[in-house]
């Protein structure tokens, strides 16, 4: 009697494997071959529901014109999108390469479970696409100009996740590039990666308020609105800390994580304080362009 449930037990829990194997395929296929709409279709589908949930659920209530404020950081997103679509080929190209060439280092390690070479993959890219190229663009003072105008945003919502000025879009294009050739990373991988970090960012910058507790635990493994809203505070060492993008983990395993209360959180730059010319996209275009100023300190 015992045997037999044993039996039907391992039979139904293997079945049930199978089938959650079978969906992550199908899921990886889509990707691999995901149509510009159905993109572009998420990237406007996350920014008005998140739009939306500023309205009902905001953290801060700001004084401003929510359209006009939009406006530079709109216009920053479709060049970013411009930028990406334009290069799309060089990152389909190394994708396919490594795939065929069986190069990279998800190809190198001992076969396992697709769950576990798909979360891998995605984690990896993480590291290399997101995390390094943030820390980059905070330690080098001329690559810190031009991430200064993501910086310089006064009124921080979901709007301002794709504020990168032309050049920076470029740069981060570069270390996606470099992460899939490292990294060893399919088509399939790589679409799902940027589809998640484009989520995750809308969703760490909208200005919404969730429960400390839940936001807390979010952000043991993932980066949480909280968390990545205290590396807007205007000074240092608040803006050199939390730069992930998906996942928390690099932050804590590396010593970038910070903590600081909601409540304490000014946005901006203390270094460009002016909020009208950090609105105009004008001289945001010219940001990076401007004489490096030495950053102050918290308790400067």
């Amino acid at each position: 009697m015992l045997l037999t449930t044993g039996r039907k037990v391992f039979v139904l829990t293997k079945k049930f494997f199978i089938f959650k194997q079978k969906q992550l395929e199908t899921l990886i296929n889509y990707f691999e071959t995901i149509p510009s709409l159905h993109r572009s279709i998420i990237l406007v589908s996350g920014i008005t529901f998140f739009w939306c949930l500023e309205g009902i659920l905001p953290l801060f209530n700001f004084n401003y014109k929510k359209w006009k404020h939009a406006i530079p950081n709109l216009f920053f997103t479709l060049t970013t999108i411009i930028i990406n679509f334009a290069l799309a080929f060089l990152l389909i190209g190394t994708a396919d390469w490594v795939t065929a060439s069986n190069f990279g280092i998800i190809n190198w390690l001992p076969e396992m479970p697709i769950w576990l070479y798909v979360v891998l993959g995605v984690l990896l890219l993480d590291f290399i696409g997101a995390y390094l190229a943030h820390v980059t663009v905070h330690k080098i003072s001329i690559l810190w100009m031009v991430h200064l105008v993501h910086h310089s945003d006064h009124e921080v919502d979901t709007t301002s996740a794709n504020r990168h000025h032309p050049l920076e879009s470029f740069i981060r294009f570069l270390f996606t590039l470099v992460g899939v050739f490292i990294v060893g990373a399919p088509i399939g991988i790589v679409m799902l990666y940027q589809s998640l970090s484009l989520i995750f960012t809308q969703f760490t910058h909208a200005n919404i308020k969730m429960p400390k507790q839940l936001d807390q635990l979010i952000s043991y493994v993932f980066v949480s609105p909280d968390m990545h809203k205290v590396h807007h505070h205007f000074k240092l060492p608040y803006t050199d800390s939390n730069y992930g993008n998906i996942f928390s983990i690099w932050d804590r395993m590396l010593g970038t994580y910070m903590h600081l209360d909601r409540a304490q959180i000014t946005y901006g730059v203390d270094t460009f304080p002016n909020a009208e010319e950090n609105a105009s996209l004008k001289h945001l275009l010219k940001q990076p362009f401007h004489k490096y100023r030495k950053p102050t300190t918290h308790n400067d």
